[in-house]
Protein backbone atom coordinates (compact mmCIF):
# COMPACT_ATOMS: atom_id res chain seq x y z
CA UNK A 1 0.00 0.00 0.00
CA UNK A 2 2.87 2.58 1.21
CA UNK A 3 4.45 1.67 -2.51
CA UNK A 4 1.40 2.65 -4.31
CA UNK A 5 0.90 5.50 -2.14
CA UNK A 6 4.24 7.00 -3.78
CA UNK A 7 3.23 6.88 -7.12
CA UNK A 8 1.61 10.07 -8.65
CA UNK A 9 -1.90 10.63 -9.19
CA UNK A 10 -1.81 9.96 -12.56
CA UNK A 11 -0.31 6.31 -11.91
CA UNK A 12 -2.63 5.62 -9.43
CA UNK A 13 -5.10 6.01 -11.65
CA UNK A 14 -3.81 4.23 -15.12
CA UNK A 15 -2.94 1.15 -12.32
CA UNK A 16 -6.38 1.30 -11.11
CA UNK A 17 -7.84 1.40 -14.80
CA UNK A 18 -5.66 -1.23 -15.94
CA UNK A 19 -6.82 -3.60 -13.09
CA UNK A 20 -10.25 -3.25 -13.76
CA UNK A 21 -9.59 -4.14 -17.16
CA UNK A 22 -6.74 -6.62 -16.81
CA UNK A 23 -9.04 -8.60 -14.34
CA UNK A 24 -12.06 -7.92 -15.48
CA UNK A 25 -13.64 -6.43 -11.88
CA UNK A 26 -15.61 -4.15 -13.73
CA UNK A 27 -16.80 -2.06 -16.91
CA UNK A 28 -14.18 0.40 -17.45
CA UNK A 29 -16.42 2.64 -19.90
CA UNK A 30 -18.56 3.26 -17.00
CA UNK A 31 -16.01 4.12 -14.20
CA UNK A 32 -13.34 5.36 -16.14
CA UNK A 33 -14.61 6.98 -19.23
CA UNK A 34 -15.41 10.37 -18.45
CA UNK A 35 -14.65 11.23 -22.23
CA UNK A 36 -14.50 10.13 -25.74
CA UNK A 37 -11.40 9.99 -25.75
CA UNK A 38 -10.63 8.12 -22.35
CA UNK A 39 -12.98 6.04 -23.94
CA UNK A 40 -11.13 5.45 -27.02
CA UNK A 41 -8.37 4.55 -25.30
CA UNK A 42 -10.00 2.23 -22.34
CA UNK A 43 -11.14 0.52 -25.92
CA UNK A 44 -7.64 0.04 -27.02
CA UNK A 45 -6.37 -0.86 -23.90
CA UNK A 46 -8.76 -3.89 -24.13
CA UNK A 47 -7.34 -4.99 -27.25
CA UNK A 48 -4.01 -4.57 -25.55
CA UNK A 49 -4.98 -6.54 -22.69
CA UNK A 50 -6.65 -9.34 -24.53
CA UNK A 51 -3.59 -11.71 -24.46
CA UNK A 52 -3.09 -11.65 -20.83
CA UNK A 53 -5.07 -15.30 -20.06
CA UNK A 54 -2.30 -16.98 -22.75
CA UNK A 55 0.62 -14.58 -20.65
CA UNK A 56 -0.29 -16.17 -17.41
CA UNK A 57 -0.22 -19.75 -19.05
CA UNK A 58 3.15 -18.70 -20.90
CA UNK A 59 5.24 -18.25 -18.07
CA UNK A 60 8.06 -20.77 -17.56
CA UNK A 61 8.03 -22.36 -14.33
CA UNK A 62 11.11 -22.95 -12.12
CA UNK A 63 14.34 -23.69 -14.23
CA UNK A 64 12.39 -24.44 -17.46
CA UNK A 65 13.24 -22.09 -20.33
CA UNK A 66 9.54 -23.45 -21.68
CA UNK A 67 7.68 -20.30 -24.28
CA UNK A 68 10.31 -17.28 -23.44
CA UNK A 69 10.20 -16.24 -26.84
CA UNK A 70 6.44 -16.01 -26.66
CA UNK A 71 5.98 -15.05 -23.65
CA UNK A 72 8.73 -12.20 -23.67
CA UNK A 73 7.02 -10.96 -27.74
CA UNK A 74 3.55 -10.80 -25.90
CA UNK A 75 4.85 -9.20 -22.99
CA UNK A 76 7.10 -6.17 -24.73
CA UNK A 77 4.20 -5.60 -26.83
CA UNK A 78 1.43 -5.41 -24.24
CA UNK A 79 4.35 -3.29 -21.87
CA UNK A 80 4.81 -1.10 -24.85
CA UNK A 81 1.29 -0.41 -25.10
CA UNK A 82 1.60 0.60 -21.44
CA UNK A 83 4.61 2.78 -21.70
CA UNK A 84 3.29 4.55 -24.68
CA UNK A 85 0.60 5.75 -22.74
CA UNK A 86 2.41 7.84 -20.39
CA UNK A 87 0.87 7.25 -17.13
CA UNK A 88 4.00 4.97 -16.05
CA UNK A 89 6.60 6.81 -15.09
CA UNK A 90 8.62 4.57 -13.65
CA UNK A 91 10.07 0.44 -13.50
CA UNK A 92 8.27 0.80 -10.11
CA UNK A 93 4.75 1.57 -11.38
CA UNK A 94 5.14 -0.99 -14.25
CA UNK A 95 6.81 -4.13 -11.83
CA UNK A 96 3.58 -2.95 -9.51
CA UNK A 97 0.87 -3.07 -12.29
CA UNK A 98 2.52 -6.18 -13.80
CA UNK A 99 2.88 -8.59 -11.07
CA UNK A 100 -0.92 -7.89 -10.34
CA UNK A 101 -1.94 -8.68 -14.02
CA UNK A 102 0.33 -11.72 -14.19
CA UNK A 103 1.11 -12.71 -10.73
CA UNK A 104 3.98 -13.40 -8.91
CA UNK A 105 6.08 -15.84 -11.27
CA UNK A 106 6.52 -13.59 -14.11
CA UNK A 107 8.46 -10.87 -11.69
CA UNK A 108 11.88 -12.28 -12.91
CA UNK A 109 10.46 -11.43 -16.54
CA UNK A 110 9.62 -7.65 -16.12
CA UNK A 111 12.79 -5.99 -16.37
CA UNK A 112 14.10 -7.64 -19.30
CA UNK A 113 10.08 -6.51 -20.92
CA UNK A 114 10.44 -3.57 -19.32
CA UNK A 115 13.62 -2.10 -20.71
CA UNK A 116 12.36 -3.91 -24.29
CA UNK A 117 9.33 -1.79 -24.18
CA UNK A 118 10.91 0.94 -23.23
CA UNK A 119 14.12 1.12 -25.42
CA UNK A 120 11.58 0.89 -28.48
CA UNK A 121 11.28 4.12 -30.64
CA UNK A 122 7.79 4.15 -30.53
CA UNK A 123 8.56 5.79 -26.90
CA UNK A 124 9.23 9.64 -26.65
CA UNK A 125 13.52 10.23 -26.43
CA UNK A 126 12.60 12.19 -23.07
CA UNK A 127 10.43 9.55 -21.93
CA UNK A 128 12.57 6.47 -22.70
CA UNK A 129 15.47 8.06 -20.83
CA UNK A 130 13.51 8.74 -17.81
CA UNK A 131 11.94 5.33 -18.10
CA UNK A 132 15.20 3.45 -18.16
CA UNK A 133 17.21 5.35 -16.07
CA UNK A 134 14.32 4.36 -13.53
CA UNK A 135 15.42 0.15 -13.39
CA UNK A 136 17.69 0.43 -10.54
CA UNK A 137 20.71 -1.96 -10.75
CA UNK A 138 19.24 -3.81 -7.93
CA UNK A 139 16.33 -4.48 -10.04
CA UNK A 140 17.88 -5.38 -13.03
CA UNK A 141 20.02 -7.67 -11.51
CA UNK A 142 18.21 -9.39 -8.64
CA UNK A 143 19.88 -12.52 -7.99
CA UNK A 144 15.66 -13.81 -7.03
CA UNK A 145 12.53 -12.54 -6.56
CA UNK A 146 9.87 -13.29 -4.04
CA UNK A 147 7.04 -15.83 -5.22
CA UNK A 148 4.68 -14.10 -2.49
CA UNK A 149 1.02 -12.91 -4.24
CA UNK A 150 0.22 -9.84 -3.83
CA UNK A 151 -1.94 -8.53 -1.49
CA UNK A 152 -2.80 -4.77 -2.15
CA UNK A 153 -5.00 -4.81 -5.39
CA UNK A 154 -6.04 -1.25 -5.68
CA UNK A 155 -9.65 -0.19 -6.69
CA UNK A 156 -11.68 2.76 -7.67
CA UNK A 157 -13.17 5.07 -4.51
CA UNK A 158 -16.03 7.40 -4.99
CA UNK A 159 -15.31 10.82 -3.79
CA UNK A 160 -18.55 10.68 -1.84
CA UNK A 161 -16.72 7.31 -0.31
CA UNK A 162 -13.14 8.82 0.31
CA UNK A 163 -14.92 11.65 2.41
Amino acid sequence: MREFAEFDPAEQRYIKRSLDIGMSRTDAFKLWGTTASENAAIRQQYVAYQDLKALRGLIPQEGTIGEVERLIGKLVRMSAFDLQQGQLKSFSAFRFLYERLLGPMARPYLPAAFCAAAALPTIKPQSRKILLQSLSEAAATAPAWSDAIPSFYPEFIEEAEAA
